[in-house]
């Protein structure tokens, strides 16, 4: 009697089939493993069986962003190819730095024989928190080549309350 378990993957599980006794199975397991490793380093999941957010089975632009805390003040690059710096809205609401934008894409071919022509829009929102309180009316934007770079300096209430804490071995 083959032994009856159940394989949980993510958010989807096989039940009553053993992995290691179906090739098929095995099969299948690895190809979804690859492809969410394949897909997951784009930050969308366009072939994913497992439940996720419908944007990522959609393979929607999410910005890529890098934060450095710099010690007296706060630096985020977010990666926004395809985007003019017109369709880039950049705000500050409580404790979240909001980015957001409409990426648009037209191309169109004319030849003899054949006419073709793609649009794709789509907006965008990434909302990062902050660790520390920043100077609203000091905070610095620019965009250069597809990379927003943000400069948040901190509040020097925030510089002050940073202590240094001794590491014992």
């Amino acid at each position: 009697m083959a032994a009856e378990q159940v394989v949980k993957r993510g958010e989807r599980s096989v039940a009553g089939r053993d992995i290691a006794r179906d090739p098929f199975l095995a099969l299948r397991d690895r190809i979804d493993r690859l492809m969410d490793e394949f897909t997951g380093s784009f930050g969308a999941w366009p072939f994913s069986w497992d439940i996720k957010p419908l944007e990522w089975r959609l393979g929607a632009f999410v910005p890529t962003v890098d934060i450095k805390d710099r010690g007296n003040e706060i630096r985020i690059e977010a990666e926004l190819p395809g985007v003019s710096e017109k369709d880039v809205d950049l705000s500050l609401s409580g404790d979240s730095l909001i980015i957001r934008g409409e990426k648009k894409h037209e191309t169109e071919e004319k030849e003899k024989g054949y006419y073709r022509a793609e649009r794709s829009y789509g907006s965008f929102e990434r909302a990062i928190p902050l660790p520390v309180d920043v100077e609203r009316d000091k905070i610095d934007a620019t965009f250069k080549n597809g990379v927003l770079s943000i400069t948040l300096p901190k509040c020097k209430e925030a510089i002050e309350h940073t202590k240094k804490i001794a590491i014992r071995t």
